[in-house]
């Protein structure tokens, strides 16, 4: 005989199970966004049905087919269209940044600024990058043309929401593509005015559009027809994943993948010059990017007037509300991603590190951290640290730090201080990265290529290279 208990518990169970598929659907069909400085919820979204993707993925389609046809000089105008917009909403999108991923206010303003700068270049060259290169060959006459590939999907991070998308839109839309956007979720308010900015300035429905997708959904937009590339910024893991998938479909993509940068410190280096931008090439953005100086290798001539200094202006950051002015480092954009970095922080001491300051974790809070006595074998040297921690390596000579720099998977820059210029410009060869920077932080540039090299990705953003990466570079031979 079966028992009244037996049968309860048998209800329990099955109510549990639903509860947990409530539970999954919920997450993914709805999405929260929350500010990681005080942890109060932000904003509730629906994500996109499936119905939905597959309608804007037509709508993009069918756009591209009108916008490639479109003057150069027609979409240059609305790129002017689209700084304004930028300059009157400054003030609310730099709030929106600091309120989804904790960037202190005044470095949000300066992204959109930046991302400004970056439309103003692009206003004054793209007419001159997207001509037609007249080639001298055997033909009456030859060229190449530069035609756009369609519908691009970029897949893109949160610790700079502005400034990543613009970067890869700008260029890729006035080349006469058309894209679709899939944004970190945690900044999805960030996705949606970016994608009402473009409908501000006047640009046609569904030449840029934000899909509030389940990371589920990406492998499926990928091996879509409509879909002719992807861009992704984001993690090697990630990197891995997209290119595959991308492979898979034979369709082109660009990676722009993590960092451990090397800052070496030669025993000639000015640090009264240099040391507030050696400080910022860390802890900008609470040390969330991914060309940040993470690994500072220092010849042992300087070492210690390099620790007294460094971590004198490293003391002198100001944590507090983001948004306000007076702040000058901030919480991380997620607990999660803190937790990761004290983990990789204390798994270096215990092989041996020392913790000089820092490494009290509080919440999403993770404070500026020096360590020192770092090896080649610590997760501090080896992975990309994303946040305000800064492994020091001492070394004897600058042939071993030029050395010690090359020592990483990773290749998307490195950063050398000397007062002897010509010298380390002698040693540009001998790092791999897709960066060399002399006497600064490594840093982007409308008027650069930006990229890596080994696990740090490949493709280049930005420039010329940056217009040229999602077109149809097209031998044409005309015979009389």
């Amino acid at each position: 005989m079966v028992s009244v208990n037996h049968f309860g518990n048998r209800i329990n169970q099955f109510y549990r199970v639903l509860l947990n598929l409530k539970s999954t659907y919920i997450m993914k069909t709805e999405l929260k966004t929350y500010n990681p400085y005080n942890g109060n919820l932000l904003e509730t979204y629906r994500r996109d049905s499936e119905a939905t993707l597959k309608d804007k993925l037509n709508v993009a389609d069918q756009r591209f087919t009108s916008w490639k046809h479109v003057e150069i000089a027609e979409r240059v105008a609305l790129l002017q269209n689209l700084a304004d917009e930028l300059y009157k909403q400054k003030n609310s999108l730099s709030q929106l940044m600091t309120e989804e991923m904790g960037k202190p206010i005044l470095e949000s303003e300066a992204e959109i600024e930046k991302c400004i700068y970056l439309i103003d270049f692009y206003i004054k060259n793209s007419e001159q990058f997207l001509q037609d290169d007249l080639i001298d060959t055997d033909a009456h006459e030859s060229f190449i043309s530069y035609d756009p590939l369609g519908c691009i999907l970029a897949i893109m991070p949160w610790n700079y929401p502005f400034w990543q998308v613009f970067r890869f839109a700008i260029p890729t839309l006035t080349a006469g593509n058309v894209a679709l956007l899939k944004h970190a979720s945690n900044v999805t308010g960030c996705a949606l005015a970016i994608e009402k900015l473009f409908q501000d300035a006047g640009f046609p429905k569904g030449c840029f559009q934000t899909l509030i997708a389940h990371h589920e959904h990406i492998e499926t937009l990928i091996d879509h027809d409509i879909v002719k590339a992807v861009s992704l910024t984001g993690s090697e893991n990630a990197g891995r994943k997209i290119a595959e998938r991308a492979g898979r479909n034979l369709k082109p993509s660009l990676l722009e993948l993590g960092g451990n940068n090397a800052c070496i410190i030669l025993g000639d280096a000015d640090l009264d010059e240099h040391i507030g931008t050696i400080v910022k090439a860390r802890m900008q953005n609470s040390g969330q990017s991914c060309i940040a100086a993470k690994r500072f290798i220092v010849v042992e001539s300087i070492y210690d007037a390099f620790i007294e200094k460094f971590t004198s202006k490293v003391q002198a950051l100001k944590y507090g509300d983001p948004l306000d002015e007076d702040t000058t480092i901030s919480c991380l954009a997620r607990v999660d991603l803190a937790e990761t970095l004290e983990e990789q922080v204390q798994q270096s001491i215990d092989l041996g590190a020392k913790v000089l300051i820092g490494h009290q974790r509080d919440g999403a809070y993770y404070p500026p951290t020096i360590i020192t006595d770092v090896t080649p074998k610590m997760p501090v040297f080896t992975a990309e640290t994303f946040g305000p921690v800064a492994a020091v390596i001492k070394v004897k000579t600058e042939d071993e730090a030029y050395n010690m720099a090359s020592e990483s998977k990773f290749g998307l820059g490195t950063m050398v201080f000397s007062s002897d210029y010509e010298a380390a410009a002698a040693r540009i060869s001998e790092i791999a990265d897709g960066a060399f920077f002399i006497n600064e932080m490594v840093k982007s540039d409308p008027r650069l290529p930006f990229g890596g090299t080994k696990i740090s990705g490949f493709g280049r953003e930005l420039s010329k290279e940056g217009m040229l990466a999602f077109v149809n570079i097209k031998t044409v031979y005309i015979n009389q």
